[in-house]
């Protein structure tokens, strides 16, 4: 069963967020600021310089924006979106300082913001919507894997928006930090192993894999069904708002709007990923961030059913 959300909990950090989703499209072109990589494209800065600028990116706390290390340029890749001044553009730099020019910022046009709904649709006894992402088993008994900011506060959930049709509790969940949560079927809900590729078929899902760059992947949610594209990024974090940052996420060309947070990502038969948060939307296209689910897997001690 393939599910999804409207509001979100946590486990590292115990407490979580709701279902990040960015709207807006990400701008193909760089901005060209001063102290930019483009400005001095000679200079090769090491993994560890790399890892200095995208500290000092994180200490700047800046609300709208989302960095990863692009090892083929050979930069920090920083996408920032259109509530993001020049002003806290140069606050990211001035704490870059000198490798200030390991970074390239790229403008997203819209907000990065929260956003609640998501494969299959979920309601949450608080009130919001999601989607499960992967159905699961922990010792003899059955889960779902959504994200970790739809299981905010430990709800309830149901299959249907009057809530008549139970499914079970939240059990955990891991945001910020990281943005996955874990739900226990406490009913008969059918709960086979497929996710749902909205054409009146499914997906039969055997296994999970890490992504790697250029990885062609799908994604199905409640709001807008499948989607499909590629990997292009790994490792990225993404700030929220709010002291809501996500590190270690995989990010993607895949298109994704409000309410599909939670949903999975798929590579044919393999579990890739779940929806946390992106950019943009499906009539334009956009950028789209997931939660590694082999993470996930590895945490709660879970097998795909």
């Amino acid at each position: 069963m393939s599910l999804k959300r409207t509001n979100p909990h946590s486990r590292k950090s115990r407490r979580v967020g709701f279902l990040a989703a960015v709207t807006g499209l990400l701008a193909a072109t760089a901005l060209a600021l001063p102290g930019s990589a483009q400005a001095e494209e000679a200079r090769v800065f090491s993994s560890a310089e790399l890892t200095v600028a995208s500290d000092a990116v994180l200490a700047a706390d800046v609300a709208g924006t989302a960095w990863l290390v692009d090892h083929e340029s050979n930069t920090l890749r920083v996408t920032v979106d259109e509530t993001v001044s020049a002003a806290e553009i140069a606050k990211i730099s001035e704490r870059a300082g000198e490798l200030s020019t390991a970074i390239t910022f790229e403008r997203a046009e819209g907000k990065i913001q929260r956003l609640l709904a998501g494969g299959d649709a979920i309601y949450a006894s608080a009130g919001w919507r999601c989607s499960a992402g992967f159905n699961v088993r922990i010792g003899s008994a059955d889960y779902f894997l959504t994200a970790g900011h739809c299981t905010e506060g430990l709800p309830g959930w149901y299959t249907n928006s009057s809530l008549s049709t139970y499914i079970g509790p939240s059990i955990d969940a891991s945001f910020p930090g990281d943005d996955y949560g874990l739900v226990r079927y406490d009913s008969s809900v059918p709960r086979p192993g497929v996710v749902n590729l909205y054409n009146g078929t499914t997906r039969d899902i055997t296994g999970a894999a890490n992504a790697t760059i250029g990885l062609s992947v799908q994604r199905s949610g409640s709001t807008t069904g499948l989607s499909g594209g590629t990997v292009t990024g790994l490792n990225a974090t993404v700030n929220y708002g709010g002291g809501d940052i996500v590190s270690g996420l995989i990010q993607t060309n895949v298109c994704a709007e409000p309410g599909d947070s939670g949903g999975p990502l798929f590579a044919g038969n393999t579990a890739i990923g779940l929806t946390s948060g992106g950019s943009g939307n499906c009539s334009i296209g956009g950028t789209t961030f997931f939660q590694p689910v082999v993470e996930a897997l590895n945490d709660y001690g879970a097998t795909i059913l």
